[in-house]
C-alpha cells in the first residue's frame, strides 16, 4: 500500500507539470487527444475548424480572468467519441471575482470570440456543401435542425432547398452549425453557463428567479421531446442543470452595477442566444 503513494504523486507531478507557456501537459494532452478524436469522426477540415472555434471560446474567458486578475487554469479540451468527436472545452476559474463588471466580461468574451470564427467558419463551409435527395429507406439518417442564424446563411449560400432535398453539410460547414450550437448552449440564461454569468451580472440575486423558471421549462420541453418524439437528445444536459444550475456565488463586491454599454452587450448575446438556439438540434 506504501509504494503506491509516491508512483501516484509522480503521476500527478507530470500530469501537472508546466510546459509551453506554462501549459500543464494534462491540457496540451487532452488537446491533441481531441485533435484526434475529431479527426477520426469528420476528417482534418473538421477537426482544425471546430478545435479553432472551441479554443477562440476558451481563450476569451482566459485572457479575461488575466485582465482581471481571477486565477483560472488553461482550457481543458474534453475529447469524446461522439457525434462532435469532443464534449466542448472548459477552463476552471479558481479565484474570486471582483464585481459583476469583471464577470460579465468574462462570461462575455467566450461566446464572442467564438461566434468571431463560428460565423466565417459556417459561411465557407456552406459554400463547400451539396443539395442532395433525402434517402427514403436508408437507416440511421440524421437530420440537424436549422437555428435562425444558420439557416440565413444557408438561404444566402445556397438559396432555397426543394422538398424532399437537404443539405448536405461539408465537414465545415458542420463544424460551423457545431459552434453555433455550442455557443448557444453556453448562453442559455441558467446556473454557471455564460448566458448565467451575463444574467447575473444583469440582474444580480433576481436572477436566481430566471435560473428557476428556465431551467423547469427546459426539463418540461426535454419530456415533450421524449413522450412525443421519442427524441433524449437534451436528457442529459437537463440533468446536469437540476444538479449545477439553480444557484450562482457572487463576486466580491456584488453592488457595482454594469455601465450602457455592457447592458448593451447583455441584450446583444441574448438575441444571439435566440437566433443560434435550436429547440431540436438531432432529429432521428
Amino acid at each position: 500500500m506504501n509504494e503506491e503513494l509516491p508512483q501516484r504523486g509522480i503521476i500527478k507531478s507530470v500530469l501537472a507539470y508546466p510546459l509551453i507557456f506554462d501549459i500543464p501537459f494534462i491540457n496540451i494532452f487532452l488537446f491533441v487527444a481531441t485533435i484526434f478524436s475529431t479527426y477520426f469522426i469528420n476528417g482534418p477540415s473538421y477537426a482544425v475548424s471546430i478545435v479553432i472555434i472551441l479554443l477562440a471560446h476558451e481563450m476569451g474567458h482566459f485572457i479575461m480572468c488575466r485582465k482581471y486578475r481571477v486565477d483560472a487554469t488553461w482550457p481543458f479540451f474534453i475529447p469524446f467519441p461522439s457525434l462532435f468527436g469532443t464534449l466542448g472545452a472548459v477552463i476552471r476559474m479558481k479565484g474570486h471575482i471582483p464585481n459583476k463588471r469583471a464577470l460579465f466580461d468574462i462570461g462575455v468574451a467566450g461566446p464572442i470570440g467564438g461566434l468571431i470564427f463560428a460565423i466565417p467558419i459556417t459561411i465557407i463551409g456552406l459554400s463547400l456543401s451539396e443539395v442532395h435527395p433525402v434517402p427514403q429507406t436508408a437507416t440511421g439518417y440524421i437530420g440537424l435542425g436549422e437555428p435562425i442564424l444558420f439557416s440565413f446563411f444557408s438561404k444566402m449560400m445556397i438559396g432555397e432547398v426543394a422538398q424532399g432535398y437537404d443539405i448536405y453539410l461539408s465537414p465545415v460547414a458542420f463544424a460551423g452549425w457545431a459552434g453555433l450550437f455550442i455557443t448557444a448552449l453556453n448562453l442559455l440564461p441558467l446556473g454557471q453557463l455564460d448566458g448565467g454569468h451575463i444574467i447575473y451580472a444583469l440582474l444580480g440575486e433576481h436572477s436566481t428567479k430566471v435560473y428557476k423558471i428556465g431551467i423547469s421549462l427546459f426539463c418540461l420541453f426535454t419530456v415533450y421531446l421524449i413522450v412525443r418524439y421519442h427524441n433524449p437528445v437534451w436528457f442529459v444536459f437537463a440533468v446536469l442543470l437540476l444538479f449545477v444550475g439553480f444557484k450562482h456565488p457572487p463576486p466580491i463586491d456584488p453592488y457595482t452595477q454594469l455601465d450602457f454599454k455592457r447592458k448593451c452587450i447583455g441584450v446583444l448575446m441574448l438575441i444571439v442566444f435566440l437566433l443560434s438556439f435550436t429547440p431540436i438540434p438531432l432529429k432521428f
